[in-house]
């Protein structure tokens, strides 16, 4: 069988190597690549300088063997060398800086929340120190969280007037009715002063500011708005007191029922505690008569034994008399006939 050209015994191996040319100004010829090796990998980058490892392993390149190096198949090849080893893992190298006794600087503050529109950009760090930044932020946070701090120098907001106290009211009824009683003694002076001039004129002058004071009190108690606030706040704390008593009958009436709960529990742990000494009691008493009427029937037990003995020894002596009497008979003797009636009069009884 003939081979094909391509597996022939002497197919001509690769061309021998060429000498290199000779090169310029005296330097050395840079390295050719050679055949048996493959071409250098691609390196990923890392964050760290140097060599990083390969991510991508080439294919194993075949190359041509040598003439007399043929395969069973009848082929040439050249042998491949194995595959270049990895590079060593990079090693971690501290942060440039620290050896110098330089601190790193924190980050600048970013951008404030999305939320918060009074979120002012904080000055650089190196411009204030950390502790005052820190409060700075701090602060900035506050303001914007729970609204802005009133500081020195800011009008006050004006709030929302506030309604007549029920303390308020009750001093300000209990000095007009106060006013209300010294002016009716005054009008009584007056009355009674009508003739003497200089004193009516003494009384009257006292009365006067007591008056204007009195209208002064009642200038508000005559008005329909404070008068409704007033009734309002009464009516409310009156609402609270009924809501007050209210609970407190509640609390009353639940008292009372758990103590009535109480009893009732505790009635019926006594009933308890009576039907298990009853039942006590009761098994005492069985076990009393038991064993009573054991005893008696032991004892009938006993008399009828000894009643069954003693019937048996008399019918064995009535037949050791009937043999005897029968081997007296015999021998000739008879015994008496009063003998034979006693003996039938015993064994019939």
């Amino acid at each position: 069988m003939a081979l094909p050209p391509f597996f022939a015994p002497g197919r001509p191996g690769p061309p021998p190597p060429q000498p290199l040319p000779p090169a310029p100004f005296g330097c050395p010829p840079p390295p050719l690549p050679s055949p048996a090796f493959p071409p250098p990998l691609p390196q990923r980058p890392g964050p760290f300088p140097g060599a990083s490892a390969p991510f991508l392993q080439p294919p194993l390149a075949v190359q041509p063997r040598a003439p007399g190096e043929a395969s069973r198949g009848g082929g040439a090849f050249y042998p491949v060398p194995p595959p270049p080893l990895p590079p060593p893992p990079p090693q971690c190298r501290p942060f440039p800086g620290i050896d110098a006794g330089e601190r790193p600087r924190p980050p600048p503050p970013g951008p404030g929340p999305p939320w918060s529109p009074r979120w002012p950009e904080g000055p650089p760090p190196d411009v204030l120190g950390d502790s005052a930044l820190q409060r700075l932020r701090d602060r900035q946070w506050l303001e914007a969280v729970f609204g802005a701090p009133r500081r020195a120098g800011c009008p006050v907001p004006p709030r929302a007037p506030v309604g007549p106290t029920l303390g308020e009211v009750r001093a300000r009824l209990r000095g007009a009715l106060r006013l209300v009683r010294r002016l009716r003694d005054l009008g009584q002076a007056l009355r009674e002063a009508e003739e003497d001039g200089a004193a009516w004129a003494l009384l009257h002058a006292q009365a006067a500011p007591l008056r204007a004071e009195l209208a002064e009190r009642l200038q508000l108690l005559t008005q329909a708005a404070y008068v409704g606030e007033a009734r309002r706040r009464l009516e409310r704390v009156r609402r609270r007191r009924l809501r007050l008593r209210e609970r407190a009958r509640e609390r009353e009436a639940e008292r009372e029922a758990e103590a009535a709960r109480a009893a009732e529990r505790e009635q019926e742990i006594d009933r308890w505690r009576v039907k298990c000494v009853q039942e006590v009691e009761e098994k005492k008493r069985e076990q009393e008569l038991k064993a009573a009427a054991d005893g008696v029937l032991s004892e009938v037990r006993k008399k009828q034994a000894d009643t069954k003995r003693m019937v048996d020894i008399l019918r064995a002596l009535e037949k050791l008399r009937k043999l005897r009497k029968e081997a007296a008979a015999r021998k000739g003797v008879c015994p008496p006939a009063s003998a034979d009636e006693l003996l039938s009069i015993i064994f019939s009884d």
